[in-house]
């Protein structure tokens, strides 16, 4: 009977003992939080020491090997304190409902990098540490402790400089790939790349610029032009001029990780979105707007990146480069004595050396080579016909390469 009537009892108040062990639970939970964070804090102490001797300027030649696996010892163990952190304290509070929005936020973010684990391990790699750490820095930065906080960001800046490194060298290492089972377009992995400059650009340049200013004072007029993009909503020619920011400074922190062969292919991207939104782009004064930003690309990509170029698959190209570079530095002379004509023949140079490349391609850009000769007859450069003038039609009816031999060219 006892035995039979306990049963009952606990068939009684199910509901009462279920509401008891949640109560329980968030009674708990906040105990849990409070030994991680005791946890949390001596790791990191230890990880910071064992940093800052490995990093020394005053440490022997034969410390260097002991120092650093000391440091590689205490980096793992920090690391999983934090990842038992998230498991035990905010996994379980936002089970029971008691999470605040930033820990359901990690916890989200925390699973989608665990959901890169099976099909992309080694960005998995990368970007759990960067969480983890991502997640921990938030802590020390609401401890208002600035000796701690001064400690931890030189071995914050110095570790996700060497985990962004190890992300975009992996990016790189896929768009290079041609045998890859990957769409062959690739464009998820452009948008990976200029997503994951922008996020360095964002979060850890400023704290470079906080620990070394002159180091870096050469990044400095980039990055204030790109800051202009970070406010405000972007439309699709904003995008394009911010990519180009973007690539444009990683070609100052990151020449390994991302090598001139890949960053090269980003340019290219750049550009085939600036001429597709010239050509799609039916407005006028936004066409314009288009258009001058096609040719801010094509100006980058030719005097930061071809002109720097030392290797060449294509031997044809680089003799074409040549021609191409001679006539825009002969151009350039034009600049202190007559800014006009240096701008209208610049314009000239790039709109026809971008005309030879596009008809050769798989995509059709009748569009933009109708708006290109449009502009050589504003310029100049290319007669319409009187007669035809009404159907868009122009002199100059033989092939693209025939007329780069026109002699009445101004260029």
């Amino acid at each position: 009977m006892v035995e039979e009537k306990s049963l009952k009892i606990t068939g009684a108040n199910k509901t009462f003992f279920t509401k008891l062990t949640t109560t329980i639970n968030k009674i708990l939970i906040p105990t849990k939080v409070g030994i991680n964070g005791l946890l949390i804090s001596s790791k990191r102490n230890l990880m910071i020491k064992a940093f800052e001797k490995f990093t020394s300027d005053d440490i022997e030649a034969d410390e260097k090997d002991s120092l650093e696996k000391k440091y590689d010892t205490a980096y793992t163990a920090y690391l999983e304190s934090l990842d038992k952190y998230v498991m035990d304290s905010v996994y379980k509070k936002v089970k029971n409902n008691t999470a605040t929005e930033f820990e359901k936020d990690a916890l989200s973010r925390y699973y989608g990098v665990i959901s890169l684990k099976e099909n992309e391990y080694v960005e998995y790699k990368f970007r759990k540490q960067k969480y983890l750490i991502e997640l921990d820095a938030q802590n020390v930065k609401i401890s208002k402790k600035d000796k701690l906080i001064d400690k931890y960001n030189k071995f914050y800046v110095s570790k996700m400089d060497w985990l962004y490194k190890g992300i975009l060298k992996n990016y790189s290492i896929k768009l290079a790939d041609t045998t890859n089972v990957y769409d062959s377009s690739k464009e998820w992995i452009y948008i990976k790349i200029f997503n994951t400059l922008e996020e360095y650009i964002r979060n850890i340049l400023p704290l470079k610029f906080e620990i070394d200013k002159e180091q870096y004072k050469e990044i400095k007029t980039e990055y204030d032009k790109y800051e202009g993009f970070s406010v405000g909503k972007l439309d699709q020619r904003d995008q394009i001029e911010k990519n180009m920011f973007l690539l444009a400074i990683s070609r100052k922190l990151f020449t390994h990780s991302l090598p001139l062969a890949v960053a090269e292919q980003c340019y290219n991207k750049i550009i085939k979105d600036a001429r597709a939104l010239v050509q799609d782009t039916k407005i006028a004064a936004k066409r314009e707007k288009a258009y001058n930003t096609l040719i801010n690309v094509i100006e980058e990509y030719n005097t930061k990146m071809l002109s720097t170029k030392v290797y060449w698959n294509d031997m044809k190209e680089r003799e074409s480069f040549k021609k191409f570079w001679q006539t825009f530095k002969g151009i350039e002379k034009l600049k202190e004595t007559d800014y006009i004509e240096y701008i209208k023949q610049k314009e000239v140079l790039f709109i026809k050396n971008d005309m030879t490349k596009i008809q050769d391609t798989k995509y059709d850009y009748s569009g933009l080579i109708k708006y290109y000769k449009r502009k050589l007859v504003d310029y100049g450069a290319m007669k319409q016909i009187d007669s035809f003038k009404s159907e868009g039609k122009y002199s100059s009816k033989m092939k693209i390469k025939d007329f780069m031999e026109n002699k009445k060219s101004i260029v």
